[in-house]
Formats: C-alpha cells, structure tokens, sequence
C-alpha cells in the first residue's frame, strides 16, 4: 500500500487548508483511515482525525468544530478539511490506513501504513 499525502502549505492564523491523501495498491473502503500531526520539535505523532469504514469520525479535542476528515471510497482519497487554523497547527500531517480494522481508532500503532507526510505551516 502506498499513501501520498498533499495539500500542506504556509497560511496565516485563521485561514484554511485542504489535505488529500491517495491510496493505491489495496482495498480501500471499509477499512479505518487517520490522520495524524507531529509538530516541530516533538517526537511522537498526534491524533487528529479519524473515519471509520463506516464514515463515523472522531477528533482530537484541539480541531473539534474546525477540522472535517471525510473519504471517497470510489477515488481511494481521504480528505482534511481544516479551518481557522492556529500557529500550534504547525506541523507534518501524516495520513494513515488501518489495513486490520473499519473501527475508528486515535491509537497511532493500530496504524498500517503511513504516507510521507505534509508540512503545514501557520503563521501568527
């Protein structure tokens, strides 16, 4: 399976962005998709957003009411929709496929496959 994440970029403070990841190389729908954040300086991935096979979500307390994850199954890409974005949104944004569940997890090892990674940098 590969992933390619884009859509990353600069923005000011309360803008938005539009993350896509495209899927290639498996089954696609039904099976549980994320995405996570590492930002400058720490070392672990955080949750952000989660669909499940089914399309129920899930957030991180931090994006509620301003981040959207969404999915079209028949493209094999999942989206973020993320709006009035804060400078602390700085950080890679990385897409991930749970291969073994259509359950919503914010667990990073329940995580397959991963893509490369976008930058979004937001500025105060």
């Amino acid at each position: 399976v590969q992933l390619q994440a884009s859509g990353g970029g600069l923005v000011q403070a309360g803008g938005s962005l539009r993350l896509s990841c495209a899927a290639s190389g498996r089954k696609f729908s039904g099976y549980a998709m994320g995405w996570f954040r590492q930002a400058p300086g720490k070392e672990e991935r955080e949750f952000v957003a989660v669909i499940a096979g089914s399309g129920v979500t899930q957030y991180a307390d931090s994006v509620k009411g301003r981040f959207t994850i969404s999915r079209e199954d028949n493209k094999k890409t999942l989206h973020l929709q993320m709006n009035n974005l804060r400078p602390e949104g700085t950080a890679v944004y990385y897409c991930a496929l749970d291969a073994s569940s259509s359950s919503a997890s914010s667990r990073r090892d329940y995580y397959d496959y991963w893509g490369q990674g976008t930058l979004v940098t937001v500025s105060s």
